[in-house]
């Protein structure tokens, strides 16, 4: 179930780390650097993913599969991700892994820092070692807390209002500081509102484990007949219905991780 449809650039021969490369955008990316030729290695905990996307992964790259490894790994087990590194030699890495909930977030702070800052710290500790200095970060707009004003700019104010915020501002600003102290590090921060939709194949998509985080997928676990109703939270929104729309649809969203891992 190959879908022969990519982006431009000279790619053959080059390989990537994603870490959560088996979550909603992570499993998306990772589908889009084989299509384009890239040797892609992923690791997972799958925590909130499953091996299944994987899979699904290698079934719409059709030949191009060959190409793509999985290891089921925490970032947290430096030793494990010191083995990976050990056996590839990575081009860049692009950054997926981490917790995401943020109202999980308020009620197990600790767990969000010790997975999300303590795994990066680790991830980039072995990036440096193994001299693999061009990174992509998945950060969030969640960094910017809730600006009073709209649209949101990328120079308005860092004032992330919850633990998994400040864990992607944490990260943001032990990259700066990594580039400062080493300008031979290529670093890309990328922050985003809501992705949804899917590949556009329907094979795959968003599918959390336990209860969503985000609308749509409530949305498609009705359509399925999986849930009997959906619930829209929130009402007093700055809309026409009062419902939020901050979304971005999944295939323009990785069109932007697509560039900047082509920036040399």
């Amino acid at each position: 179930m190959a879908v022969e449809k990519t982006l431009p650039g000279a790619s053959a021969g080059r390989t990537v780390l994603v870490t959560g490369g088996a979550g909603y955008i992570g499993s998306h990316a990772v589908l889009q650097l084989l299509l384009a030729g890239f040797r892609a290695v992923v690791i997972d905990n799958l925590n909130n993913s499953s091996e299944l996307a994987v899979r699904r992964v290698a079934a719409l790259a059709g030949d191009h599969s060959r190409n793509l490894s999985f290891h089921k790994i925490d970032l947290r087990d430096k030793g494990a991700l010191e083995m990976v590194f050990a056996s590839t030699r990575f081009e860049a890495v692009i950054h997926f892994a981490g917790l995401k909930a943020v109202g999980e977030s308020v009620q197990k702070p600790l767990l969000y820092y010790d997975n999300n800052v303590i795994g990066t710290i680790n991830l980039l500790e072995v990036m440096s070692v193994h001299g693999c200095k061009k990174l992509v970060f998945s950060s969030s707009a969640a960094v910017y807390g809730s600006p009073k004003n709209s649209p949101c700019t990328e120079n308005f104010p860092l004032t992330p209002n919850n633990p998994y915020g400040k864990t992607k501002l944490v990260v943001e600003d032990i990259c700066r500081d990594i580039y400062r102290s080493d300008p031979e590090w290529k670093i890309i921060l990328l922050r985003y509102f809501n992705p949804v939709g899917a590949h556009p194949s329907g094979y795959l998509g968003e599918d959390p484990r336990g209860i969503p985080n985000n609308l749509m997928p409530y949305v498609q676990q009705v359509a399925v007949g999986r849930r009997p109703a959906l619930t829209v939270l929130g009402n007093d929104y700055a809309t026409r219905d009062g419902t939020g729309v901050i979304l971005l649809h999944m295939m323009c969203l990785i069109v932007f991780f697509w560039y900047t891992i082509q920036i040399d």
